[in-house]
């Protein structure tokens, strides 16, 4: 962790056990007889927002960049794979010791000029990696005073973790004296000094065993960049379109607790893959049998224990990095997730009236959300929907059960919690908070309604 970017202060995990469910107060999506749902306020446009995502997806995104030994991988959905080495290198793995030769190609995105320069920026990726094959994820800025950054690492990932595969990681203790990276987000060091983020390419390096002619594909790779303003509080977005609740799977991490402590001290720290296999499933995916093998058969709900897995970043420590739970997801048949920033609940509202729902991030005290029953530095939970006066329906994955995950939270209080990026902790110490940090996971197809949702809030 660095100064800069307090990223582990965000993910901590759930300080408690959460309280018994909320009593049920919106009808399900497609209850027969359900009125519609009011007219709602637009998103807001695109140009006005802080936040920008890009993505390089099509077989003409991945033409515009500079590869090195890759080949643009046709299909339904294209992709970059690795057609013959660019060269070999050495690689040690910190986390297993061992030391291993890998050929290597690398792609080269063209740079993004950011529309609002950014303070902060987080890349996520979707890709296919085979045992023995891995990729790198590499972020170089260009700084409003025509600086540039180092390239830096901004994830090392495999889905595996087999005999012949690294151990996905993030980095530590890269910077260069004006910004740094603190596992998966890269942050300027001083926004008061006025310095900003005005451009950044992305650089993807595919690696194989010498002589396989296996290789990993990347599907998707981009970056959300942000500039918000230091706030407790953010205006309250009216209800808009209220009174649908998507019908999502309900997991509790707490039930999981002491199960594979290898794994982020146990389930009790799982918010963030349980609420990314909740979301797996709302989409109709799942483990195999075969792949959930491995799990004690006494335990209940073993895809949790799988999720959380093969979200496990060995170097945080944790299975809270957030581009690391959205590639996971994006490894289920035609699906694939991004992180991003969402500017309301209005934005929330349009995306679950469209079927989609949304990850949510943040971190609060225990008075400040009724009816959650516990405070926390860190935690992420699933809005499935909202009641017909706007609050918010929440699947709380820190719930002591099951059928208690479904909860109820006030509009304001969550939106709140959710959106501000400065708080106060229980001592009245000032803390960051997310700033409306999510996880989007969406087919690689949508509905129309969902295209048009995602393009409005500038995701294709």
């Amino acid at each position: 962790m660095t100064s800069s970017a307090p990223r582990r202060t965000v993910l901590a995990a759930a300080l408690a056990a959460a309280a018994g469910a909320a009593t049920p107060l919106a009808a399900a999506a497609g209850e027969p007889g359900r009125r519609p749902a009011p007219p709602a306020p637009a998103a807001t446009p695109r140009s006005k927002r802080p936040v920008d995502y890009h993505a390089w997806t099509t077989a003409a995104d991945w033409r515009q960049g500079t590869g090195h030994g890759t080949r643009v991988v046709s299909g339904p959905r294209p992709g970059i794979g690795l057609a013959r080495p660019a060269g070999t290198t050495d690689y040690r793995d910190p986390h297993t010791g061992k030391t291993a030769t890998w050929e290597y190609a690398t792609w080269t995105s063209p740079a993004h000029r950011l529309p609002v320069p950014a303070t902060e920026a987080v890349a996520s990726w979707n890709a296919h990696t085979p045992a023995g094959t891995w990729i790198a994820v590499e972020l170089r800025g260009t700084y409003s005073d025509g600086g540039h950054t180092p390239w830096y690492v901004m994830g090392r990932w495999t889905a595996g973790d087999g005999e012949t595969d690294i151990r996905r990681t993030s980095v530590d203790d890269q910077k260069d004296g004006r910004s740094a990276v603190s596992t998966d987000t890269f942050a300027v060091d001083d926004p008061s000094s006025g310095l900003r983020l005005a451009a950044y390419e992305l650089r993807l390096t595919l690696y194989r065993r010498p002589g396989s002619t296996d290789t990993p594909t990347v599907w998707r790779v981009g970056a959300m960049a942000s500039d918000l303003p230091d706030r407790f509080e953010v205006p309250a977005s009216p209800p808009g379109l209220v009174g649908r609740e998507l019908r999502v799977p309900r997991y509790s991490q707490e039930i999981h607790k002491g199960q594979y402590p290898q794994y982020d001290n146990g389930g009790e720290a799982w918010c963030s893959p349980t609420s990314s296999q909740m979301i797996i499933e709302h989409w109709g995916r799942r483990p195999t049998r075969q792949q959930l093998s491995w799990v004690d058969p006494s335990y209940a709900d073993p895809q949790v224990c799988h999720a959380a897995r093969y979200t496990f970043d060995y170097q945080y420590n944790g299975c809270g990095n957030w581009p690391f739970n959205t590639a996971y997801a994006a490894t289920y048949h035609d699906l694939q997730g991004i992180v991003t920033r969402l500017s309301s609940l209005t934005d929330v509202e349009h995306l679950v009236h469209a079927g989609i729902p949304v990850i949510t991030s943040q971190s609060f005290l225990k008075t400040e959300l009724d009816g959650a029953g516990y405070g926390t530095a860190g935690h992420l939970m699933t809005v499935i929907g909202f009641t017909k006066t706007g609050d918010v329906i929440a699947n709380d994955p820190a719930s002591p059960d099951d059928p208690a995950v479904r909860r109820v939270y006030k509009r304001r209080q969550f939106e709140n919690i959710w959106l501000r990026t400065k708080r106060h902790d229980d001592k009245g110490q000032v803390k960051s908070g997310s700033g409306g940090v999510c996880y989007l996971c969406f087919p690689t197809k949508p509905a129309p309604t969902q295209h048009r949702v995602l393009a409005e809030l500038g995701i294709r």
